[in-house]
């Protein structure tokens, strides 16, 4: 993406700076995005894959600590939830409001004991990684036998009406919104870059492919309004140890 780094080794230099620059009002833009229906759908999704109290999960690319929230409200415990983030002020915005174990790492390299969770959630996080099997490799690794990956992303939209109707929305509108509510430059850039990951995806096939290739099982796609997707895949194994 020459409009943001010249070189695909920039990537992980350029996400950090960018989610370390906007981490203050995050969340800010996250409303304008969502409009409200993020804590919901989120508590949604994790339920629906099976998160329960007692589980130990890993929520990678925690940020703000959204959906991390959620699921320490499902487990019961904050001592059950750890989150990892490349952006070191992003952890700093999640320490300030919860109280669970926080990682500096990559989701391509976690610094996590083989077998160590049961449950791998990342949200919205997946366009920004540089290697998709390199990822879901380590997060088949970590997870012990019978856990399961959810991973929730937005997609180019199927449908013409639709996807001109989000490139207007968040390619647009909400980058001029988050500058004018505080966000400033930073804020409208992390907003286009967040609507030109999204339109330059790779194909859900592809995703779900690659979780395949790293061994997971049972591997799903679930659409909601030709626009968010859930992931999702097991590790082969008989219950949790």
């Amino acid at each position: 993406m020459p409009d943001y780094y010249g070189r695909k080794t920039q990537r992980a230099g350029f996400v950090r700076h960018l989610f370390n620059e906007t981490a203050h009002h995050y969340d800010r833009i996250n409303r304008l995005f969502s409009m409200g229906s993020g804590a919901w759908y989120r508590r949604h999704c994790l339920r629906r894959a099976g998160l329960r109290p007692g589980m130990r999960l890993l929520d990678v690319a925690v940020g703000t600590g959204l959906v991390a929230r959620q699921a320490v409200g499902l487990c019961g415990s904050g001592a059950d939830v750890i989150g990892l983030d490349l952006s070191e002020s992003m952890l700093a915005q999640a320490r300030r409001s919860l109280d669970i174990p926080l990682i500096q790492g990559l989701a391509e390299d976690l610094p996590l004991a083989d077998a160590s969770v049961d449950f791998i959630t990342m949200g919205y996080a997946l366009r920004h990684v540089a290697d998709l099997t390199a990822t879901f490799r380590e997060f088949h690794r970590v997870l012990r036998p019978g856990g399961t990956v959810l991973l929730l992303e937005i997609s180019r939209p199927t449908r013409p009406m639709t996807r001109h109707a989000m490139s207007a929305y968040l390619g647009w509108a909400v980058p001029l919104l988050s500058r004018l509510t505080g966000g400033g430059a930073s804020g409208r850039t992390l907003m286009r870059y967040y609507w030109e990951t999204i339109d330059r995806c790779v194909a859900p096939e592809v995703i779900t492919q690659a979780m395949t290739h790293a061994g997971f099982a049972q591997v799903r796609c679930d659409a909601e309004f030709d626009l968010f997707r859930n992931y999702s895949g097991r590790k082969d194994g008989s219950g949790f140890s």
